[in-house]
């Protein structure tokens, strides 16, 4: 590693790859220390059924987007993909389409408890497992100017829900939060890092 530390070593002979598009779930597997190849991220439809569940709705996603890779694994590699989504009283809410959607879900978010949703695959050559997080989330009231100066300055138009938690909105914003708070950053590290090392140890 750059730094000069030595990571802890689960993956054996195992190549971790990732595709992802987030900036954020880049720098979240880099902090677990796990040397891991970034992928060109496909571009994926991330439609759902519309009479899923909404708990599962981010781990079927995060099966289709694993979906462009599989026939390239090759037979040690562990392929992570992974999606996010914010399901609020029923209601999954996805990245908004633009400045006005982003403000909409944001005065829905106010003053009320969410879940946070990330689901996450590994694939290899031979097997796949999903698994997902749920954290929730509760908003203390926004005022509708806070709200415009966040969208407006911060532009979370790639984030579900419309907010990053590590940004100024989360600061000012979040009154409680239960359960893994990298989840809402859009990757679950701990059953993430669990999961790994079952399977490299299923795998060796």
């Amino acid at each position: 590693m750059a730094d000069g530390k030595k990571h802890f070593d689960i993956l054996g002979r195992k190549r971790l790859l990732m595709a992802s598009a987030s900036p954020r779930r880049r720098d979240l597997i880099a902090q677990l220390g796990l040397p891991v190849e970034m992928l060109e991220p496909q571009k994926t439809d991330e439609t759902f059924p519309a009479q899923m569940n909404p708990a599962d709705v981010a781990a079927y996603i995060s099966r289709k987007k694993a979906h462009p890779y599989l026939a390239s694994l090759g037979n040690d590699d562990i392929l992570i993909t992974a999606d996010t989504v914010v399901i609020n009283r029923g209601e999954v809410l996805g990245k908004p389409q633009d400045e006005r959607d982003a403000i909409v879900m944001l005065r829905n978010l106010s003053g009320h408890t969410h879940n946070v949703v990330t689901g996450v695959t590994l694939s290899t050559a031979r097997s796949q497992i999903s698994f997902s997080e749920d954290t929730q989330v509760e908003f203390g009231e926004l005022l509708p100017e806070e709200i415009d100066y966040y969208v407006s300055t911060y532009r979370p138009f790639d984030k579900a829900g419309a907010y990053g938690i590590q940004e100024w909105i989360g600061q000012i914003g979040i009154r409680a939060i239960r359960g893994d708070y990298y989840n809402v950053m859009g990757l679950p590290l701990r059953s993430l890092y669990e999961n790994l090392r079952r399977m490299a140890v299923v795998h060796h």
